[in-house]
């Protein structure tokens, strides 16, 4: 099986955006009460680098479902009951794969991610130089408006703390924006069906377990726009505990 490498800032060439194929490609976009912004998150994907945009739902309360769909979302799922974002991305995975896509691409539902900076993750899996590409907010040409101070901190220590569980030297552990080939997902080692990743643990159990199972790994330059304060979900004790367990959980043999 080929073996994970270090990241490297990509910068694509028209040639390699040329291989892009559209086709193959599905947008992936979990969101909870999103509400005047999934909209636009849709709107902003271009189709020339994607056919399809999967809306999962959460079970929003605000309208989320019909401004997605509005929006020109090719495909919107709604949950019955609130899951998590794990798990809505767990969803429009299986998706992508019951409607025959090679790749998945991840993006926001909140609209942090430039949707026109697709190709940067997209070119390496279509050169086949890689399974997996991680967006990077801190690579040259990575860029953060907006950060907050305590988001900057954190999300620098975060790969700090993934190469010491895993032995792999991300820049950045928790970007949401990211894009693999969805074979990967074949394995029998990558077990994203778990009810324990329901929530923020998915995405960091998804990048350990690609390099623990030695699929290609790379990194590429996004941008991540933070919007006014208080518009997070996330709660830091709480859900920082979840994106860091699946590094303790994976690391010491305590889940699969």
């Amino acid at each position: 099986m080929p073996a994970a490498h270090a990241p490297h800032t990509f910068d694509p060439s028209a040639s390699s955006i040329a291989r892009i194929d559209p086709a193959q490609v599905a947008v992936i976009v979990p969101a909870w009460n999103e509400r005047g912004k999934i909209g636009e998150v849709v709107r902003k994907v271009p189709r020339r680098w994607a056919s399809a945009v999967i809306v999962v739902d959460d079970h929003s309360s605000d309208g989320t479902e019909a401004e997605a769909r509005e929006a020109g979302a090719e495909v919107v799922i709604r949950h019955e009951v609130n899951q998590g974002v794990g798990a809505g991305i767990r969803t429009g995975l299986l998706e992508a794969k019951r409607r025959g896509f090679t790749y998945a691409a991840i993006l926001s539902g909140d609209d942090q991610h430039e949707p026109d900076e697709l190709p940067r993750i997209l070119a390496p899996l279509f050169e086949g130089r890689a399974d997996m590409v991680q967006g990077s907010r801190w690579l040259a040409g990575g860029a953060t408006p907006g950060i907050p101070t305590e988001r900057r901190w954190l999300t620098q220590l975060y790969p700090l703390l993934f190469r010491l569980a895993s032995g792999f030297p991300v820049t950045d552990g928790t970007n949401g924006m990211r894009a693999f080939r969805l074979a990967i997902l074949d394995d029998p080692r990558i077990r994203l069906e778990q009810a324990w990743l329901d929530r923020y643990e998915l995405e960091p159990y998804l990048l350990f377990q690609t390099v623990r199972c030695r699929y290609r790994l790379e990194e590429a330059p996004v941008t991540v726009r933070y919007h006014a304060r208080g518009t997070t979900k996330m709660k830091l004790v709480r859900d920082g505990w979840r994106i860091l367990s699946p590094l303790v959980h994976l690391r010491l043999g305590l889940r699969q």
